[in-house]
């Protein structure tokens, strides 16, 4: 599958990544001139997502836009024992080692969802590579563990019933996924009219198969046991996010709508934390690109 007609002028690669988490295919685009950006998407998205804002950005930088493990026409690992075949540790060593491979040793990065969850992994495993970092519309995996209320869980509903386990979630899903799918991405935003028809019909196209949906399941598997032991040994350790990081979230989405101070969080995992909401709910680049992108260039462009 090419992407040409949503990244004019990018290149399209799949290649193999090798590392000791296991390693895996990754299809990806690149292109544009200066510094290396890569770009992180969310569930249940793909590369794709970064399409409205790549062509502004390519303008400065050498964008790496990949599908993460598990999604779009990305690899579909092994489950791994404890799920760690999809966890973010494995996730942020697949772009880690895509990044080494195109010759880029260091570099700033850009994650939505649960990419920002393998942004903020890939910051603190891979600390000497990563220059800056941006995380959009997620608060960090153990704080949200950590603090289940009756709206939390309402509105996370997916990251509960994820965790049954194989197969009950992928059986139920199976009934309707394009449906399904239209409830995520048009509920948890401002509806399907954000996204382009050309968008919308590569997110449908990935997750009709049935292998993509279960590695999806098994990414928030994972999110549940291996990744929160990687995160309270880092806490335990004081390992903390050293690079500038930015935090950008959606007023009107789960993030923006609770009790949290989103920047006091961050701070309790981050040594140089900045940010701010922006008028949207959860999908900021979709519902709102062209604020999204002011906020990233200030950020990118000190």
């Amino acid at each position: 599958m090419t992407t040409d007609a949503l990244f004019p002028g990018f290149d399209v690669l799949d290649g193999a990544v090798e590392h000791e988490h296991g390693g895996t295919t990754v299809h990806a685009v690149v292109g544009g001139e200066g510094p290396p950006l890569l770009l992180l998407h969310g569930y249940p998205q793909t590369h794709v997502m970064w399409s409205s804002i790549a062509p502004d950005l390519a303008r400065d930088h050498t964008l790496v836009v990949p599908d993460l493990r598990g999604y779009g026409d990305s690899g579909t690992p092994a489950d791994g024992e404890g799920h760690a075949g999809h966890s973010f540790r494995a996730m942020a060593a697949d772009v880690a080692a895509l990044m080494r491979e195109l010759g880029h040793e260091r570099y700033a990065v850009v994650g939505h969802d649960r990419g920002a969850r393998v942004t903020h992994r890939l910051a603190l495993d891979h600390a000497d590579a990563v220059e800056r970092a941006a995380v959009l519309d997620v608060l960090p995996t153990t704080h949200v563990y950590g603090h289940v209320d009756r709206r939390l869980a309402t509105a996370y509903y997916h990251w509960f019933f994820y965790l049954q386990p194989e197969p009950l979630p992928e059986n139920l899903i199976a009934g309707d996924p394009t449906g399904y799918l239209h409830s995520l991405l048009g509920g948890w935003g401002s509806g399907l009219d954000v996204y382009s028809p050309a968008q919308l019909a590569e997110y449908e196209r990935c997750f009709a198969d049935p292998a993509t949906r279960h590695a999806m399941l098994e990414d928030y598997r994972a999110g549940a046991s291996i990744d929160l032991e990687h995160d309270e040994a880092d806490a335990a350790a004081g390992h903390r996010v050293s690079c500038p990081l930015l935090v950008l979230w959606g007023s009107r989405g789960v993030v923006g709508t609770g009790p949290d101070d989103v920047l006091a969080v961050w701070r309790e995992r981050a040594d140089d934390v900045r940010g701010e909401a922006v008028d949207a709910g959860h999908f900021l680049v979709d519902e709102r690109p062209d604020e999204t992108l002011t906020a990233l260039r200030a950020f990118l462009h000190p």
